[in-house]
């Protein structure tokens, strides 16, 4: 992807500002330096797009003139410009007012030999439970062994720092991560699940969205009814937050997933949707180290040990198109090293909650088994349950492991909890 995209009408590749606007819809660069005096869509017009479309805000823009008339610089500055250069323009001048509004571009491409690898040493990979609760927090004394912040995982392989979810969880991780970074750039993804609001609750108290050394690039895919844009905007509008959204310093870039397989930075990524209501994905993350499942809500389609009134009601079609769907879930989780899946309900609760979209323990457990995961973590617990309910949960599951005679380790996600994974020695598959 370039970085910077010029719209000016003495270069070829844009030379009208709505042809220019077109290539920015189309490549997203980092800085668009734009003329301000263009047929069809002068610099102010380009300016005013931009800042009007939340997919495209985090662009910084300067505009170039062969005017220097102050009413100008200031036009230019209240429709959205970032900086204003009077032509004819040095190199060196450009290349300093790109240095002062993004300084992370000299470190996005970092050289492949840096020190610590020179010296031979590598930063595990590692994940770190940030909010672990279903539908809505849960503070209190009754939850504070395993946490009541909504779904927040921070997963950190090599250069990139990737969150699974924006629920409560985020506001914490944002701390964190202003205290370790301070005034240093700060580059992160974000992949969202879904927009149900237990997962995007935490975007708007993210302190790292309020500083301009942010780069946040958020992934994930179309709503059942408004894009992505829409979603995480609106709940920032007026009456519901007193920040909009396009008011955050921060540089957010907002994408729509459209492939199944994606990359962050060198970290291979992958969706499979998930049975639940609305358009709903888990993600598999393949790290040097190991492999990252994180399926936060999710009703299996076969429900394995637990009978309902649902299956005798259904015909042969649909019981084979299950088991069809099922096997693609399976090999979507498939030998997996660490595996976040909803187990939201014991057994008993599951019978009340069926088509609900969660799943329960003795379900999340058989997935496991017959994928072949390593570890399991046990995520989204019921805002109803409290400590002593969730490591009953454990408790049980691990029984039913142990029933099967096999070697799948089970555990409670924890807020707080870090997993680091041991170096591996050969890298995984492309």
């Amino acid at each position: 992807m370039k970085t910077v995209l010029i719209i000016d009408d003495h270069v070829f590749e844009a030379g009208e500002g709505e042809a220019g606007l077109a290539l920015v819809r189309q490549h997203r660069p980092q800085i668009v330096l734009c003329d301000l005096l263009m047929p069809r869509g002068n610099g102010f017009q380009v300016c005013r797009e931009l800042r009007a479309n939340p997919a495209l805000r985090h662009i910084r823009i300067i505009v170039t003139t062969g005017r220097d008339y102050e009413a100008d610089r200031q036009s230019a500055c209240d429709a959205g410009a970032d900086a204003y250069l009077t032509k004819p323009i040095s190199a060196e001048a450009i290349l300093k007012a790109i240095g002062k509004l993004l300084p992370r571009v000299a470190s996005e491409n970092p050289p492949a030999a840096a020190p610590a690898a020179a010296a031979g040493k590598t930063t595990p990979v590692r994940v770190k439970f940030w909010g672990v609760r279903g539908s809505i927090p849960t503070p209190g004394p009754a939850t504070v062994q395993y946490g009541g912040n909504t779904s927040c995982v921070e997963v950190r392989a090599g250069d990139e720092i990737i969150i699974l979810d924006a629920g409560t969880g985020l506001r914490q991780l944002g701390r964190a991560l202003m205290a370790e970074f301070k005034d240093r750039p700060l580059r992160l993804t974000l992949l969202l699940t879904h927009t149900h609001w237990d997962h995007i609750q935490g975007l708007p108290f993210f302190a790292p969205v309020y500083s301009p050394n942010c780069r946040l690039r958020i992934l994930g895919y179309e709503g059942a009814r408004k894009s992505l844009v829409h979603v995480l905007s609106g709940q920032m509008e007026s009456p519901y937050f007193p920040v909009p959204f396009q008011e955050l310093p921060g540089n957010i870039e907002i994408e729509e997933l459209k492939d199944l397989h994606f990359h962050v930075g060198a970290v291979r990524g992958a969706a499979w949707f998930a049975n639940h209501p609305g358009i709903c994905v888990g993600y598999r993350l393949f790290t040097a180290d190991g492999d990252i499942v994180y399926i936060p809500d999710n009703e299996p389609i076969m429900r394995h040990r637990v009978e309902t009134a649902i299956w005798p009601k259904q015909g042969r079609d649909a019981v084979t198109f299950a088991q069809d769907e099922e096997e693609k879930m399976i090999a979507f989780l498939h030998g997996t090293d660490v595996l976040i899946l909803d187990s939201q309900y014991d057994r008993e609760e599951y019978q009340h909650h069926v088509g609900w979209g969660h799943g329960c323990v003795d379900d999340a457990v058989a997935l496991a088994l017959r994928a072949e995961a390593k570890k399991l973590f046990l995520f989204h617990h019921d805002p109803d349950h409290d400590d002593a309910k969730i490591s009953s949960m454990v408790d049980y599951a691990q029984k039913l492991v142990a029933e099967q005679k096999a070697e799948l380790a089970v555990a409670a996600a924890r807020e707080g909890e870090v997993i680091e994974f041991a170096p591996r020695s050969s890298p995984p598959p492309a």
